[in-house]
């Protein structure tokens, strides 16, 4: 499922230390990776040699430092605006996964700071794994998985168990599905919720065992550790990533389901560039990278 990656670096920041980890898998030995930087366009021609040398420098110390196969992984330099530009080679390389690292902006700081995660996620729809440059990668024990019985989840799943493969006893897969019918309800308020009475969870377990990977089930009513006034969205939100962050989750992969119609598929959503998404709410404020996909891929 997983056969190109693209890592985007800047030369701070943990996506490299993310693709170090996730290449410990046994199901991504032999996947190839396209490490690029981005020279951002300059003033002077003596600037501009300055940027591209720095951006080759920034290269050879990050293929060094993942200590791969050379022949699996290769290098690209571009001048041009890095939101356009990691695209553009996504496309060009048709990569499975985009990983990019993220400095957790919010809402209309993102676009004052000029994120390019933010931008990237926004036109492409390819699976972007963020990572926050204040959290800390550890090796991947526990996968979590948002399930909300979307097609976009159902990629999600798909591609959690694909890092499942042949490590199954080692690393844990956890399925969280939060009911919207009682968020943000009092606790004492909430019946007693099993999640195998949760038809997305039930579905989302049995593809999970025809895999041979017994699932953990986590079915929340949002009830719990809710603070201040919030969207719908923003409860949603919080409660995924209080999940994330009491159960040790190491990863979190949720959909993010494309609500623009197909003649603006070009266009930024602006749902996402203002922050009020709730993929973008948990972009900035979980506690573990987060991967987030669209649709369902072959």
């Amino acid at each position: 499922m997983i056969e190109n990656i693209l890592l985007a670096v800047s030369g701070s920041g943990n996506a490299e230390e993310m693709l170090k980890t996730l290449m410990e898998l046994p199901s991504l030995q032999r996947t190839k990776i396209t490490v690029l930087h981005v020279v951002p366009p300059q003033t002077t021609a003596e600037t501009m040699t300055q940027k591209w040398e720095e951006g080759g420098k920034i290269l050879a110390n990050t293929i060094q430092s993942l200590r791969l196969n050379p022949t699996l992984i290769s290098s690209v330099l571009r001048q041009g605006e890095p939101k356009d530009v990691v695209g553009q080679v996504a496309q060009e390389i048709d990569a499975d996964l985009v990983i990019m690292g993220s400095r957790g902006l919010k809402r209309l700081e993102s676009i004052l700071a000029n994120s390019v995660s933010q931008y990237v996620f926004q036109l492409s729809s390819r699976p972007m794994l963020l990572v926050k440059d204040d959290i800390y990668v550890k090796r991947v024990k526990r996968i979590m998985v948002a399930i909300d019985g979307s097609e976009a989840a159902k990629t999600c799943l798909n591609l959690a168990l694909f890092f499942l493969k042949d490590v199954q006893s080692t690393i844990e897969l956890i399925l969280v599905n939060i009911n919207t019918e009682w968020l943000g309800k009092r606790s004492e308020d909430v019946p007693n919720l099993k999640p195998e009475s949760n038809p997305a969870l039930a579905e989302a377990a049995a593809i999970a065992r025809k895999y041979g990977v017994e699932p953990r089930c986590i079915l929340s009513s949002g009830s719990e550790g809710q603070q201040g006034y919030l969207t719908s969205t923003g409860r949603l939100g919080q409660e995924i990533c209080r999940l994330a962050n009491d159960w040790n989750a190491d990863i979190l992969l949720m959909g993010s389901p494309d609500r623009r119609p197909s003649i603006a598929k070009s266009f930024v959503d602006l749902d996402r560039l203002f922050g009020s998404s709730l993929s973008d709410y948990v972009r900035v404020n979980a506690s573990c990278p987060v991967l987030l996909a669209r649709t369902s891929s072959d």
